[in-house]
């Protein structure tokens, strides 16, 4: 731009504010004044910032271009500054729109969220199309030859022993010896239907030393923690599961099963539907976040009145007092079952064992509450209608 296009007349030093920085002389390049300045206006008038042709220094393409914005965006001049200006311009006094609220305006009203749906957390479709095919399954070897139900729950013991172990692998690096876990479990149920409770109890302490004796063929580290491991895999699954196949063991072993299995499963129904429903206090947060108080009791309802119906209608000189005794013990025990599995899972930081059963995960996520209910509903038989 042309410095002649500024139209500021000269000046001598004794006017201040026009002189450039550090009153080194009056601002080059300024012209003449025209017709249309006289002297009084001229006084009020100040020189216009000279911009040299070339970039500014520290300016340059390769700048930050905000922060160029923020330099040139302060006063050029030392007069220029507001603490340095003389002159006194009148002020219109603020407009009374421009003026704030002195009472904050209230906040507009929020549109209330939609209220969210419960979901069930899982695939119900095929948890429940798993369920039926797993109930037909065992209805038919229960009540077909009680051999093919034995090789059942052997074959259930074994795949939950390898998703047992091959989860305290993965998480905690423990190294319990799967073969004799395997090999043991199956023996064990086996005993306990051929010989009973001192069957199952002798291949129990065989399962154990195998495990102690099998580990010693690795180095010596972490030797400790992997046979305790192994022990009590060996005792949380297949030593509990063999009281489902001593109760199988009596004449209407078949009925005293099927009673151990419908109990348990209403019991986690009558959990699973009131607490979904009613569900507000939980249980056992630091456990299972999912269970409620509520949920428990409508366990708790729902077991009593099917066992007082299994008691009166499938168990030989059963009575619908005991089953009402009976209901409310496997609550207790299923309840406790699926809050010690969940313990498990949450040191493992997991919420599975297993996706063989797709909609309810492994086979240890449906043997949870059954294998801590067999020895309880075993005992309570015994005592009420005896060993049969």
């Amino acid at each position: 731009m042309n410095d002649s296009s500024w139209g500021a007349p000269p000046h001598t030093g004794s006017q201040a504010g026009y002189w450039g920085p550090h009153d080194q002389g009056p601002v080059q390049g300024a012209a003449p004044a025209g017709p249309a300045y006289d002297a009084p206006k001229a006084q009020q008038t100040r020189p216009m910032p000279i911009v040299p042709d070339g970039p500014v220094p520290g300016y340059g393409d390769d700048q930050d271009d905000d922060r160029g914005a923020a330099r040139l965006s302060g006063p050029l001049f030392r007069d220029e500054s507001p603490q340095a200006q003389t002159y006194d311009m009148p002020q219109a006094p603020p407009h009374p729109a421009a003026q704030q609220n002195p009472e904050p305006m209230p906040d507009a009203p929020q549109p209330a969220p939609p209220p969210q749906k419960k979901s069930a957390g899982r695939d119900l479709g095929a948890a429940i199309g798993v369920g039926v095919g797993l109930g037909v399954v065992i209805i038919a070897s229960l009540f077909v030859v009680k051999a093919v139900f034995v090789g059942v729950v052997a074959v259930a013991v074994v795949v939950g022993l390898w998703e047992l172990t091959s989860r305290l692998q993965e998480r905690k690096g423990i190294k319990a010896p799967l073969v004799p876990l395997a090999l043991g479990g199956a023996a064990m149920v086996v005993a306990g239907y051929v010989r009973g409770a001192e069957g199952a109890w002798v291949a129990m302490a065989l399962t154990a030393l195998a495990v102690l004796v099998w580990r010693m063929t690795e180095p010596p580290e972490g030797y400790l923690k992997d046979v305790t491991a192994g022990v009590f895999a060996a005792f949380y699954v297949p030593f509990l599961a063999t009281f489902v196949a001593m109760m199988l063991t009596a004449d209407d072993g078949p009925w005293r099963v099927l009673t151990f299995l419908l109990l348990t499963v209403v019991s986690d129904t009558g959990a699973y539907a009131v607490g979904w429903r009613f569900g507000r206090h939980k249980l056992a947060p630091r456990i299972s976040p999912g269970k409620t108080r509520e949920g428990l009791l409508g366990a708790v309802s729902f077991a009593m009145v099917a066992g007082a119906l299994c008691m009166q209608f499938l168990i030989d000189d059963g009575a619908w007092w005991q089953g009402l005794v009976l209901g409310l013990a496997v609550a207790a025990s299923a309840t406790l079952g699926d809050l010690g599995e969940s313990m498990i899972k949450r040191d493992l930081g997991i919420k599975d064992m297993g996706t063989l059963l797709p909609g309810h995960g492994g086979i240890m996520d449906r043997l949870d509450s059954l294998l801590p209910t067999a020895p309880v509903v075993w005992l309570l038989l015994v005592l009420f209608v005896g060993s049969g």
